[in-house]
This record gives C-alpha cells, structure tokens and sequence, in this order.
C-alpha cells in the first residue's frame, strides 16, 4: 500500500537532525560515559528544565542512540554502543565535532536554501556582510580548533579505510595538502611503517597539526609543512592526498590543485583526493549531492563531483589514469595515476 510516511521522514528530518546535534552540543552522551542515570539525575547535570525529562531522553531512545532499562521516573539511561564509539568525547571514534559544528554553523544556514538555489550565493557569515568563512577560521584560533576537529571527525573513518584498502607498498614519501591537524598522514604512518609523511597546511594550523602527531608518537616519521597552495608548489612526494579539499573550491581552482598536484609528482605516482564522491549517475549518493548543496551554501561556486568529472581533469593535466576507490559510507578515493 503506499502511504507518505518516507515523504514525511524527509520532510520532517530536522526534527531528529536538531535533536542529535542539541544532545552533542549538551555532552549528553559524554556524560553518560561516566555510567548510566536515572532522566532526573541526567537532567540535572546537563542543566535542563523539567520539561525536559523525559521527553528528549525518550526522544533519543526512540531514535536508537540511546538505551533506557525500565520504565517511568526511575527508568536508567545509557548509551548505544553507536553512542558510545563514536558521540562519546571520550571515545578515540569520536565523530561529535562535525555534529558540534553542524549545530553553531550549517543548520542555521540552511534554513536559506532557497535563496541559495535562487541567488548561486553563498548563504553563511558573508550573507550578512561578514568576512569569509576560512578569513574568520584562521583569525579565531578556538574556532579553527572546533573546524580542525570537526573535519577530523567526519573523516578520520576515510582515512583509516584509506591507510588499509590502499597500496602504499610501491611508494615512500606522501603530503597531505590541507592535513588539517595531520590525521591522514598519522594514520597511513601507523598502517604502514615504510612511509614517511608530511601534514601541509597554513601556518595558523601547523601547531595543531604538531601536537596531534607528537601524541600519536610518530614526529620520527610525520612531520608538517607551512604552505599556501593556491601561491606555492606543492611539497614533492610519491603521493599526493587531499582530504576534502578540492570540493570547497569552484572550477578553475580545482583544476589549478590537480594541475599542482601533477607537478609534485615523480612519474608513477598517485595523486589521491577523498570526498563524498557522487556516484556518475548521479542518482544514488545523496548524501554527496547534499554535501554538494552545502558547498553552494557555504561557497557559491564551489561543488562535489563524481569520479567521472575528476578523471576528465586528471588526464587534461597529463595523469596517465584514473579510478576509484570506495571507502566508507557515501565516502570513496579518487586515484589518478601519473
């Protein structure tokens, strides 16, 4: 029988997006850390009025993300184990950052998709006359702290899959270009201990990157670089990633990266980017095609591609081939080859 009930959970998605994000941002899942509580107990250390209890705990009950043992006031409260690996501050898979900056940037932003769609505008802080949003990131060293780990967050997964389902044998040294706080280059180190790696980044982010590679215990083989891709040469290496990067920017700057990322390269190396890569048809990862819409939203002209779309760039810029590599969820690797 068809009904509307999909229809409605997509309409209505912002009603348990919105509820996630709050409970992130409240550190209701890192409290329960520390060992399960009664909807009384857990209301008060977060600070809530009553009208929260039991309501929202239920709520995430509901939506699989919590557990509860019992039933009424003196019901128990715990974390999934979804919870617990991966929204638990604690957690080494912690993936609550993006969320964290879901709920402080993008959700509010969204809210003028349609004036996005209608204007090609980007619809953050510059909306309202603010500098851009990487100007404002790099003036405000605790807000490029939350940025850094939100990236980090959403792509450490990637970056694993990468280290395990890629061939490094062949090669010797890698750059990450825009490493962020260098989790790529630590993990594929850790993975393959014949590799030497470099985190390339701006300099406000080299010290971040620094000391997330010195508590790993990998300063031996991971070190940083300071550049600014768009003015200087990329480091030479045997390969080259990009973690997210290339999907922030418009055309003729995506061009210009694969074309510096060709330069950089000894023959027969890889250049690799990792985004949520749309699927050539364009009909089966929305998850990509929404990312896509959020770089309207945050950029104007900047947009996600499918695998299609960076061959047809790699082999202009002289790479011999191309392919793909899925990695984890909507997320894939896209390997050219020079």
């Amino acid at each position: 029988m068809l009904t509307p009930e999909r229809i409605i959970q997509i309409g209505m998605g912002h009603w348990p997006a919105r509820t996630l994000q709050t409970a992130v941002k409240f550190g209701l899942f890192t409290v329960l850390g520390d060992g399960d509580m009664t909807g009384e107990r857990l209301r008060t250390v977060l600070g809530l009025s009553p009208r929260a209890n039991p309501d929202f705990f239920d709520a995430l009950v509901a939506l699989g993300i919590l557990d509860r043992k019992g039933d009424g006031p003196q019901a128990v409260y715990s974390n999934s184990e979804e919870a617990s690996a991966f929204l638990d501050k604690a957690s080494k898979t912690y993936v609550g950052g993006f969320l964290e900056m879901s709920h402080d940037r993008l959700y509010p932003f969204w809210t003028d998709l349609g004036t996005a769609l209608k204007t090609g505008k980007p619809q953050n802080e510059t909306k309202d006359g603010g500098a851009p949003m990487f100007d404002q990131l790099y003036a405000d060293p605790e807000r490029l702290e939350q940025f850094m780990a939100a990236m980090s967050s959403i792509s450490a997964g990637n970056f694993q899959a990468l280290a395990a389902k890629f061939d490094f044998a062949p090669y010797a040294t890698l750059c990450d270009v825009g490493g962020a706080e260098g989790i790529l280059s630590i993990m594929v180190a850790r993975a393959h201990p014949h590799m030497r790696c470099t985190s390339a980044d701006l300099a406000a982010v080299e010290p971040i990157a620094g000391k997330k590679i010195a508590a790993a215990g990998l300063s031996d083989r991971v070190g940083t670089a300071v550049i600014d891709f768009f003015r200087d040469p990329l480091p030479k290496a045997d390969v080259i990633t990009m973690g997210m990067i290339l999907h922030d920017w418009d055309l003729d700057t995506k061009k210009m990266l694969v074309s510096k990322a060709f330069d950089a390269l000894p023959p027969g190396g890889a250049f690799i980017v990792i985004e949520q890569l749309i699927d050539d048809g364009r009909r089966e990862n929305a998850f990509g095609l929404m990312m896509s819409l959020n770089m309207l939203i945050e950029f104007g002209e900047a947009f996600d591609y499918t695998g299609a779309d960076f061959k047809s760039w790699c082999l202009e810029a002289g790479f011999a081939r191309s392919e793909v590599l899925h990695l984890a969820g909507p997320s894939s690797a896209a390997i050219a080859y020079k």
